[in-house]
């Protein structure tokens, strides 16, 4: 569209400029104008292209035999082989239920426990007391699976464990072999998950509650509110917004497990493998046996796809909800 300023200021035989190159004109002046906040923002561009974008590459291994004579441009097409793997085996079910289960307790026990904890922390009087148990709770996050498989063997191993011959010798209940015993580890390892990562979503869900503004509270109890009563309307609610976006961003991850917990605390026993074998160990323990390149790389595809759409999924639901609490 051509302004009245520019039918003034254009000179005889000048032709004037199309709507087209005015729009081009304001973004490259807008452009311009904010020169300072793009630099600060290539940085972030320049790491997000080259550890997300780039890798993206390896997707075609997936679809190719690969041998390293040839490499991976190299290698044979062969379509859909590398997936029919998963589903070809006795094992597709169980690794299929046992990833999903474990995930599906974990976003629970983790969600429940984390705010509720956080709740307490911020109804705790003394705040060093409550600084104090939050760096407690949080000092589990930092430790590696490597580590956290050692205290675990140190309370379950069958000669010298801190439960057999601590606990069950002082109730004289007879010791267990615990690493060889697969109907113990579905309370095992939500266990070991939630002492793990308790402390991370406790400090997420307390920095929203922080956040509350206390004008609300002061309200409540003008009103005669109880305690409860406030956690239930006030606290809970106004969270809300955050507890919908990293259950979200949990169910994405779904079909995904914690490689270092399934594999470092069961010691990979293939005794236990009914109830602690899930994709990510069944895959790599074939690679380790077969050497095949393609089969790994379809697992992590078919989990990263059934991740995307169980994200857009949980997202609709929550549309269909509440429109204003979705992420997009």
């Amino acid at each position: 569209m051509i302004t009245r300023e520019q039918k003034s200021t254009a000179l005889p035989g000048q032709s004037l400029p199309t709507g087209r190159r005015t729009k081009k004109g304001s973004v490259l002046k807008h452009l311009l104008k904010n020169k300072v906040l793009l630099l600060m923002l290539l940085p972030g561009v320049v790491f997000l292209l080259i550890n997300n974008y780039l890798p993206m590459f390896g997707i075609i291994i997936a679809f190719k035999n690969i041998n390293y004579v040839d490499g991976i441009l190299g290698s044979p097409w062969v379509g859909l082989d590398n997936f029919k793997f998963l589903f070809a085996t006795e094992d597709a079910w169980i690794i299929t239920r046992n990833t999903v289960l474990y995930n599906f307790v974990f976003i629970i026990l983790n969600l429940v426990i984390a705010v509720s904890i956080a709740i307490a922390l911020n109804e705790l009087k003394n705040k060093l007391a409550a600084k104090f148990y939050q760096s407690i709770m949080f000092f589990p996050y930092f430790l590696s699976m490597v580590v956290v498989s050692y205290l675990v063997f140190a309370f379950l191993n069958v000669e010298y464990g801190f439960i057999n011959k601590g606990v069950f010798a002082l109730f004289g209940l007879d010791e267990l072999n615990w690493y060889s015993e697969p109907k113990y580890w579905p309370f095992i390892l939500p266990l070991i998950n939630l002492w793990k990562g308790v402390g991370y979503g406790c400090v997420i869900y307390l920095a929203a509650i922080i956040g509350i503004d206390n004008e609300y509270y002061e309200a409540a109890l003008i009103d005669g509110a109880s305690k409860w009563k406030q956690i239930k309307h006030i606290t809970v609610p106004l969270i809300r917004p955050v507890i919908i976006i990293t259950t979200i961003l949990a169910i994405g991850g779904i079909f995904r497990s914690d490689f270092g917990l399934f594999y470092q605390t069961t010691l990979n026993s293939g005794a236990l493998y009914p109830t602690t074998l899930v994709i990510d160990t069944y895959v790599y323990n074939a690679l380790i046996n077969m050497g095949n390149l393609g089969m790994s790389a379809a697992a992590g595809l078919y989990q990263s796809i059934v991740g995307f759409f169980l994200v857009l999924g949980s997202n609709w639901i929550v549309r269909k909800v509440d429109k204003d609490q979705a992420v997009f």
